[in-house]
């Protein structure tokens, strides 16, 4: 089987996983390893032929990005106590005790390679988290927290593991030029992330198509992360800022267009290069046991120590750190309100594409050209961490939140929703207002106008209204909802002659198509 072929078996089954995990309740980056896994055994698969050096730059920066333009700068400073313990905090820690626990179950290689495998097992998995706690139902709140930790923990682990495998290949290691360079490389990394967002929403408002606006988006994580990287910068830090200075900046009110294509396209984006990740991890299987020759049954035992060490650190950590942060929160942190979601935001703790992405990107040599102490034995460790925590803890967190009795609903996310229309209501009546006082519009037209943005007040907020006016308010709703009905059989009837009429000889599909989706907007409007 050839790697194109290779290739499009696996996007195919990052389509076909998707309602496969919805009906078995298994996440989808759990289904695509193992997917990748039973390839990986079959004889007739070939090996995988990806560059370690491309996997970074082609996978995490769309990856991050399309987390990061769900988030918002004023969400992150708010949560800023909970980002610093969970994403930098706790990589830390964990990359010091793993990297104390590999350097003791095997002295003879330099603390620098023990570090650059703590780094690199450290950071959980936004995608691999996000996609098993939103499969299992989740309150939203830690939904949130998990998005943010996993923004920013790669940053943290990426910068660790460069300076530790930096010192290995040169034989050479200063605390305060680490620290030095660690400083820099975030300092670059939100200055490149600014200076591209500026240009991109510079370049953005000369561009009038939806497409063309997608595509620049597109562009611009992968021109933030290299350029970044070329100046010795964080390229996931500049990829996540350039996200969220273009999510701080969002496109006008009015371009419904853009947002409708966007929205579409980044959840295409997601579902096929996180399908290909994972089925990478598992496609890598026979590369690693390869590189780790005959003896890999020996590095079980040391594989075990440092799984449990990643495990228990994590849950040390955060059952204080959640205790410390609910204690000194100010009310609109989003954190874990008892022991059940902390225990539950710990079983979370999934590692996933960048663990792998950095064990294979280790050097084969030195600059002495001498092997790299110990690659195939971190490699095959850290192989074992991501395949533990996605397929044991990934598969065993939908029991473990039945078993404590996580209820989804508890974050409060339904009342803020309806105060969220409640606002828009109220602007919508403030605007209609302005429109009255100018006189450009009928009094009957207003009238109907008013009645319907009560009616959508009632229906949200039935405690600012009277019984008997919440009553009419709800009857008309009723039959509001009744007309939407019949207007979109007006619109399915219209869309269908469309569609007839492209197939006529002589027609125009360009002129047909802009039609089309005029009505598909109207469609999609509540």
């Amino acid at each position: 089987m050839a790697q194109l072929s290779l290739l499009f078996l696996v996007l195919l089954a990052s389509v076909v996983t998707m309602p496969l995990g919805r009906r078995t309740g298994v996440p989808q980056p759990v289904l695509m390893t193992v997917l990748g896994l039973v390839m990986a055994l079959v004889p007739q698969i070939p090996n995988i032929a990806v560059d370690p050096d491309l996997i970074l730059p082609l996978v995490l920066p769309p990856l991050i990005f399309a987390v990061a333009r769900r988030a918002s700068l004023a969400y992150f400073r708010a949560n800023l106590r909970s980002i610093l313990l969970l994403a930098v905090a706790l990589v830390v820690v964990t990359t010091t005790v793993v990297a104390a626990s590999f350097h003791w179950l095997a002295p003879a290689l330099p603390v620098a390679a023990a570090v650059a495998l703590g780094a690199l097992v450290s950071p959980p998995d936004p995608v691999a988290a996000v996609a098993v706690a939103g499969s299992v139902g989740l309150p939203r709140r830690l939904v949130s927290v998990l998005e943010s930790e996993g923004l920013f923990n790669d940053v943290t682990a990426i910068v660790v593991y460069s300076l530790a495998v930096e010192a290995v290949v040169d034989g050479d290691f200063s605390v305060p030029h680490a620290l030095l360079r660690f400083v820099l490389s975030a300092v670059v990394a939100v200055v490149v992330g600014v200076v591209i967002g500026w240009l991109a929403t510079r370049i953005g408002a000369l561009l009038d198509d939806p497409t063309q606006q997608v595509a620049l988006n597109l562009l611009v994580p992968f021109a933030a992360y290299t350029l970044a990287e070329e100046i010795e910068g964080s390229g996931v830090l500049a990829v996540v800022v350039v996200g969220l200075y273009l999510a701080d900046r969002a496109a006008d009110a009015d371009d419904v267009s853009y947002r409708l294509v966007g929205s579409a396209f980044w959840d295409i984006v997601e579902t096929l290069i996180t399908g290909v990740a994972f089925g990478l991890i598992g496609l890598e299987l026979a590369t690693v046991l390869k590189d780790a020759g005959a003896g890999w049954h020996s590095m079980l035992g040391d594989a075990a120590v440092v799984i449990t060490v990643v495990v228990l650190v994590r849950l040390i950590w955060l059952l204080p750190a959640a205790w410390l942060s609910k204690r000194l929160s100010r009310g609109e942190e989003d954190t874990p309100l008892s022991w059940r979601e902390t225990v539950v935001l710990w079983w979370s703790g999934m590692r996933g594409v960048a663990t792998v992405a950095l064990a294979l990107a280790i050097p084969f040599t030195t600059h002495g050209g001498h092997d790299f102490p110990g690659r195939g034995r971190i490699v095959f460790t850290a192989f074992s961490v991501v395949l533990f925590t996605l397929l044991v803890q990934g598969l065993s967190l939908p029991w473990l939140v039945r078993r404590l009795g996580i209820d989804p609903h508890l974050d409060l996310r339904e009342q803020k929703q309806r105060e969220l229309w409640g606002r828009a209501a109220h602007a919508a009546l403030a605007r209609l207002a302005e429109l009255e006082e100018e006189d450009r519009l009928p009094i009957e037209l207003v009238e109907k106008l008013r009645e319907r943005q009560h009616d959508r007040l009632a229906r949200l907020c039935p405690e600012q209204y009277e019984e008997e006016e919440a009553n009419e308010a709800r009857q008309r709703v009723s039959r509001l909802r009744k007309l939407r009905e019949v207007e979109q059989e007006l619109l399915a009837a219209s869309r269908r002659e469309v569609l007839l009429a492209r197939g006529e000889p002589g027609a125009d599909p360009e002129l047909v198509d802009h039609v089309l989706r005029g009505l598909d907007l109207r469609s999609e409007r509540k």
